[in-house]
């Protein structure tokens, strides 16, 4: 059980935006998971968020960062617009790897929704930096053409089972990815999870994935 956590709001400027996001910092912790987030709802979620809880008991810290402003997050196309999500995504990489309390540490990339491709395009490009993705309910068939086959970081993608579409666009996903990977279909569960066990699951699944390759990329 994490005893303290170090928490703060950030602000990163990139051109004319400023990105809100929120720092959550275990005590002694060992990387950094940036979850994007690009919905209207669940804006810089707080401490208990139940997946972040558990990802700071592994001595995993978390940031937060709304990838679009709340005007922005209710147009359906800047939603959609990957390419965008995808420059700001960066400039939250760059902040945490400029970062006096987390430039040293590996940093992970958790993604929902649309967001979930800007994930997969920021690995892509970045290389190196990126320990490990998870993709949680997400949408890597929006990603530019030929950006998954290049990605290189583990790669975890979580579905739930209920969603056919959803677990056939991760399965063609999981087919083009070239770098170590992993496919979980949650039975009974929707892209929210937020069927009895899901979440748990979910949890479960990417404290995993993060503190195996955090570990690795840390020897």
């Amino acid at each position: 059980m994490v005893l303290s956590v170090h928490s703060e709001r950030v602000r990163i400027q990139i051109d004319q935006i400023e990105l809100e996001a929120a720092l959550w910092l275990p005590a002694d912790h060992i990387g950094v998971i940036l979850f994007a987030n690009c919905g209207v709802s669940n804006r810089l979620k707080p401490p208990n968020d139940y997946v972040a809880s558990v990802l700071h008991e592994a001595q995993l810290g978390t940031l937060w960062l709304d990838l679009l402003n709340p005007q922005e997050a209710r147009n359906r196309h800047t939603r959609s617009d990957i390419g965008l999500l995808t420059e700001r995504l960066n400039a939250g990489c760059d902040w945490l790897a400029n970062s006096e309390v987390s430039g040293s540490l590996p940093i992970g990339l958790l993604g929902t929704g649309n967001a979930a491709a800007a994930v997969l395009q920021v690995a892509a490009e970045r290389q190196r930096g990126i320990c490990a993705v998870v993709s949680r309910g997400g949408r890597p068939d929006l990603a530019s053409h030929g950006a998954i086959g290049k990605v290189s970081v583990p790669t975890l993608l979580i579905v739930g089972g209920l969603e056919d579409g959803a677990v056939d666009v991760n399965r063609a996903a999981f087919n083009a990815l070239r770098c170590k990977k992993r496919i979980e279909v949650i039975p009974g569960a929707t892209h929210s999870f937020d069927e009895p066990g899901s979440l748990e699951v979910v949890a479960r699944l990417a404290r995993g994935w993060f503190l195996q390759h955090t570990h690795c990329a840390r020897i």
